[in-house]
């Protein structure tokens, strides 16, 4: 028996769980590989204002909003856990490699400013300054001093070190009912864990109630390249790049080690894709072609859960169940906001009425035939 079970262990559960216990809840996480789906492939770019994409007005503030956030939620997390939660102030450049990339990054940068968001554009030698690995090839970018970064698999662990067995690794079979209502979960062997309230916080379509929501599977290449440690670091920021309007990222990490992403694709392939990780190469080598000095250490693929307006999807199913899933590739800059809102709807607490219709899970249904369409542009995998 415990007061709430969230099903699902990647940072959107954990970091709900987390709040849960703050507040007193007996809380139990069911996930048969804790922090190994979408978060552990996620670079952990905190970018509200590289990630402006055209036509997602609602997701800018939500974006921003939870971006504020994080500095208090990382503290927090740090404090109870006694172990570093690998955030880092590292601004972001975001640089293109022709005149086409040039102005789009035009583009963007004046709907970033609008927005009330601090964007500096840089020619190709301003560019250099900042980070002087940037290729021949680049033509100018725009300097992100509010876009972040954190280690998703650092933050993960802390939580899953602290939760300890609070932490159930078996699969859920199915949620437990009485009289209708979702009381806790099934697991796979049968065994009940019965609970006031249950927290879905998964992308997998493991459970019926998930099938009838409108989510669809975005898998991501990445890459992790690794110099070695002794050696100065390639680039002290995160480099973003418009490579013929395709979109790269290289995320520095402390010990010499790079994130490269990250490929956006629905073929429904678990595998890496070659044609990805080529692709991924030779996009980031023309942007940092010292990144080929490094070794290939890990290749990797995970599925993000998507929705057809790229919005997650936060609210109550039933009397006993909350539901929060559909993050997409803003998993990790929205899990302040995300969790916050969940733990808030699981304990019966007031929310924000405005944040709360912008993800409502029934908004599509409400829409009825004016419902968006999905959206089929190049994305990366946060």
């Amino acid at each position: 028996m415990a007061d709430a079970v969230v099903v699902g262990a990647g940072i959107i559960g954990l970091s709900t769980a987390f709040r849960l216990v703050e507040r007193g809840w007996s809380v139990r996480v069911c996930d048969p590989a804790p922090a190994m789906g979408a978060t552990r492939a996620a670079a952990g770019m905190l970018a509200p204002a590289a990630e402006v994409v055209w036509g997602q007005e609602a997701l800018w503030p939500l974006m921003r909003d939870s971006a504020e956030l994080y500095p208090e939620l990382v503290e927090r997390v740090e404090s109870v856990t006694g172990m570093a939660a690998g955030y880092v102030r590292n601004e972001t450049v975001v640089v293109g490699l022709d005149a086409a990339d040039r102005l789009a990054l035009d583009e963007l940068t004046k709907q970033q400013t609008a927005f009330g968001m601090r964007a500096e554009r840089l020619d190709a030698l301003a560019a250099r300054r900042l980070e002087p690995a940037l290729g021949p090839g680049v033509v100018g970018g725009v300097r992100l001093r509010d876009d972040h970064q954190l280690d998703p698999r650092r933050f993960t662990g802390a939580l899953l070190a602290w939760l300890g067995d609070r932490v159930v690794r078996e699969p859920v079979r199915s949620l437990r009912r009485v009289d209708g209502t979702t009381r806790g979960v099934i697991l796979a062997d049968g065994t009940e864990i019965a609970a006031e309230q249950t927290v879905i916080a998964t992308g997998r379509a493991l459970l019926p109630e998930l099938s009838q929501l409108p989510l669809r599977s975005v898998h991501g290449d990445i890459l992790r390249l690794r110099f070695a440690p002794e050696r100065p670091p390639l680039i002290d920021r995160t480099v973003r790049a418009l490579v013929r309007g395709r979109p790269c990222y290289v995320v520095p990490r402390p010990g010499g080690e790079l994130v490269v992403g990250a490929t956006s694709r629905e073929d429904g392939r678990d595998g890496v894709s070659a044609e990805g990780v080529h692709r991924l190469l030779e996009d980031a080598r023309r942007a940092l072609p010292g990144l080929l000095e490094a070794d290939l250490a890990e290749t990797m693929v995970r599925a993000r859960p998507g929705t057809p307006d790229d919005l997650p999807l936060i609210g109550r199913i039933d009397d006993g169940a909350v539901v929060s899933t559909g993050y997409f590739r803003h998993g990790i800059l929205l899990a302040p906001l995300g969790s916050a809102l969940t733990a808030a709807l699981t304990t019966g607490e007031p929310v924000d009425p405005s944040t709360l219709r912008a993800v409502d899970p029934e908004r599509f249904a409400m829409a009825g035939a004016g419902a968006p369409n999905p959206s089929h542009h190049e994305e990366e995998q946060e």
